[in-house]
């Protein structure tokens, strides 16, 4: 035993070492502004649940602000408003509200714009994803609000009825748990983006749906892939979702810690299981493209984690910056990430209710 016992811990040493060679994570040094834009005096952000700029470097932001109104007709409710849409200039003046007291703004998730600086808008609760030209007027809507709240609530469904519906997705139908159904109705859903064709990309995964789902550039459903579960092509959810230049879907597996790579079709590539918990992602344009992916904070620990990553679209690490806080360059619940330029981000945080914008030196 003796003899072996230097050949152990030299094996041991060298293990720790290889360990820490691999979270040796190059610190990426920045710069940030941290309240670049300027509200009317009785406008306020809320929880920014997405921030994005257009071509003309405008900065659309997407908050969970404002007041839920319920209103009540043949004894059932309605629900809307609670979150709002501001767009500012490149220098971070207040230009306007769009959609205010829309149908489908309750619960603010994403805000995207695509290469036609149309304005795309995620909202978890309306279970809408609505695309917006430049003069905020809708062109397309995804999905479907949930039907009106009966006053009061029916009766609860049989035990097996009752079971079934507390699955989700497809069970009850033959499908997998979380699978959801293969159509244009979504669950929650939580980012949205584009192929080169102009096809449509949509992560439903905040509910009890675990998938991504496609559709070509009429908006008509295409086909969808995932379930729950720890698998390749299985998510614990899906909190965002990017695209490069090649139609490969990046999607942010936040449940089970990690980026999973799919080809244009949602067969399964790859997985980067490097980079802690994703919740917001985002892909800088073509031809030199970057993966940024946040680590967010859990929401019951605000004080750990926090950091963003610069990755290669192979999955190297490039390095990182930031860490969890309340000051200047420590974020709070990264919900978006805007990368229209490599070395200049947009960043909203949830928990901070604020949108940071960045200088990566």
């Amino acid at each position: 035993m003796r003899r072996f016992l230097p050949v152990l811990l030299t094996m041991i040493f060298l293990g720790g070492l290889s360990a820490a060679a691999q979270n040796a994570v190059p610190e990426i040094a920045f710069d940030s502004a941290a309240n670049p834009l300027t509200l009317p005096d009785d406008i306020y952000l809320g929880e920014v649940g997405g921030v994005a700029a257009n071509s003309k470097g405008d900065i659309f932001v997407y908050t969970r602000t404002g007041h839920p109104t319920i209103s009540l007709g043949s004894s059932r409710a309605f629900a809307h408003g609670g979150s709002r849409l501001f767009q500012f200039d490149r220098t971070g003046k207040f230009v306007r509200e769009i959609g205010q007291n829309s149908y489908g703004f309750m619960f603010a998730q994403q805000v995207r714009i695509d290469p036609q600086d149309n304005i795309w808008i995620v909202d978890q609760m309306t279970n809408y994803v609505m695309k917006l030209d430049s003069t905020g007027r809708v062109q397309m809507l995804l999905g479907r609000k949930p039907e009106a709240i009966p006053v009061p609530a029916p009766a609860p469904r049989g035990e097996a009825g009752g079971a079934a519906a507390a699955a989700g997705g497809a069970r009850g139908r033959g499908g997998l748990p979380g699978e959801g159904a293969a159509s244009d109705v979504f669950n929650r859903p939580t980012d949205v983006a584009w192929d080169a064709a102009g096809n449509i990309f949509v992560a439903d995964g905040a509910g009890n749906n675990s998938r991504v789902a496609k559709f070509n550039n009429k908006g008509v459903f295409v086909k969808s892939w995932g379930s729950k579960g720890t698998g390749p092509g299985q998510f614990g959810s899906v909190l965002a979702i990017a695209v490069d230049a090649q139609g490969n879907v990046y999607a942010a597996d936040g449940g089970n810690k990690r980026i999973q790579v799919f080809d244009n079709n949602g067969n399964f590539k790859a997985q980067y299981s490097n980079v802690g918990t994703p919740a917001a992602l985002c892909i800088t344009p073509a031809p030199n493209q970057v993966l940024y992916s946040s680590n967010s904070n859990p929401p019951e620990d605000l004080d750990v984690a926090g950091e963003i990553y610069k990755i290669k679209l192979d999955g190297t690490v490039i390095g990182k910056f930031g860490r969890a806080g309340k000051l200047p360059k420590e974020f709070g619940a990264t919900n978006s990430i805007d990368c229209r330029s490599e070395n200049n981000l947009l960043v909203g945080e949830i928990d901070n209710m604020r949108v940071q914008k960045l200088t990566l030196r």
